[in-house]
């Protein structure tokens, strides 16, 4: 597989489902893309829960969805080389790479196939014996960003998905290296990423690049794991300059964790935004995860959300309907390793997003 999402292919993509609903298809970069993305973090590392994901992927991009999100840990790189086999089905299936947005990151460690015995020996086989990173890089035993790190991710996941270029790569989760290194630090670490992401760019090994975070865009400025997203976007422009790389990012945001959205946290030009809100100003473009709370939400919802938001045939649709409907979000992802639960979730290829009134009566 080569070449990359284009503005051509992912509208032809679009085109190859002239019934879906309005809102179904967006914008992001120049790229169409789906509310949906399927997600591929959570299952078993066995055989079959390997062939679930690949037939799920499968269906999910037959369905309507173009958007697939994994990440080099997600079970031991297991989930790559699952999305690798999905791909070289879809080609032959008459798909061709430029109408998927193929996204994954880097930063924990990723293991190989299982998890290891001794985790300190493999990452001193792996990384330190090889002069990609050392042992005073790696915080909390299982987490390191620096710039030969991550290059060794990007192309590991290349070789994994069998791919030439990741449309999108994401810092995964860097608020885990607060939990030891100053923010002066941190900066310095992320400035050095970055640098080694736009090199990336230009070598096209990715299009482009962002961070993907669970608590750094959920908190307040004065909480030691805070992300100001301003600083990031200025660190990339003061690397990349204007057309820098730095053009999406990834965090959670579901009924239970409202707080993307309504948790002013963000400063820019002395006002205060939400995640979403500023990111939307700077013309970045947001992907959220957790959308079901890790199928936490797809039961047992309170009736005044369900009717809300149309009275869908499950909870399930439910909270993705919220999620998807909600202003300046992109996509909502959500792991979907049977092919069972892309049927249920992607009935709502069919189903308008919710209207601002129902929106705004969830708030009320």
């Amino acid at each position: 597989m080569t070449k990359f999402a284009t503005s051509e292919g992912t509208e032809k993509f679009k085109k190859r489902f002239p019934n879906v609903a309005k809102g179904h298809f967006r914008n992001a970069q120049n790229l169409t893309v789906s509310s949906i993305g399927i997600g591929t973090y959570l299952g078993n590392w066995d055989a079959a829960t390997d062939e679930g994901y690949v037939n799920s992927i499968v269906k999910f991009v037959e369905s309507g969805g173009n958007v697939i999100d994994t990440a080099a840990n997600y079970r031991f790189q297991r989930s790559e080389r699952n999305i690798g086999q999905a791909l070289k089905i879809l080609h032959e299936k008459g798909f061709i790479r430029e109408e998927l947005l193929i996204c994954t990151k880097g930063g924990f460690l990723p293991f190989d196939n299982e998890p290891p015995s001794n985790v300190q020996k493999y990452f001193e086989e792996t990384f330190v014996q090889k002069g990609i990173a050392g042992f005073d890089d790696l915080v909390a035993g299982n987490h390191c960003m620096t710039a030969s790190y991550l290059q060794s991710q990007i192309d590991r996941s290349l070789q994994n998905m069998n791919l030439e270029t990741l449309d999108v790569f994401y810092i995964h989760n860097p608020e885990s290296q607060l939990s030891e290194i100053s923010k002066i630090d941190f900066d310095l670490r992320l400035a050095n990423a970055f640098e080694r992401l736009e090199k990336n760019r230009v070598e096209g090994k990715i299009k482009f690049y962002g961070v993907a975070t669970w608590n750094g865009f959920r908190l307040q400025p004065n909480e030691r794991n805070y992300h100001s997203l301003e600083k990031m976007w200025n660190i990339a422009e003061k690397i990349g300059g204007e057309n820098h790389g730095f053009r999406f990012i990834q965090l959670p945001f579901n009924l239970m964790m409202p707080e993307a959205f309504l948790l002013q946290n963000q400063q820019f030009n002395g006002e205060v935004f939400s995640t979403i809100e500023i990111a939307n100003n700077f013309g970045i473009s947001v992907m959220i995860s957790g959308s079901m709370m890790q199928g936490k939400l797809a039961t047992g919802l309170p009736e005044n959300i369900r009717a809300n938001l149309g009275n869908l045939e499950t909870d399930a649709m439910t909270s993705l309907q919220f999620v998807r409907s909600t202003p300046a979000v992109t996509t909502s992802l959500v792991g979907m390793s049977r092919p069972s639960h892309v049927e249920e979730n992607m009935q709502l290829v069919k189903i308008p997003t919710a209207t601002t009134e129902q929106y705004e009566r969830l708030f009320s």
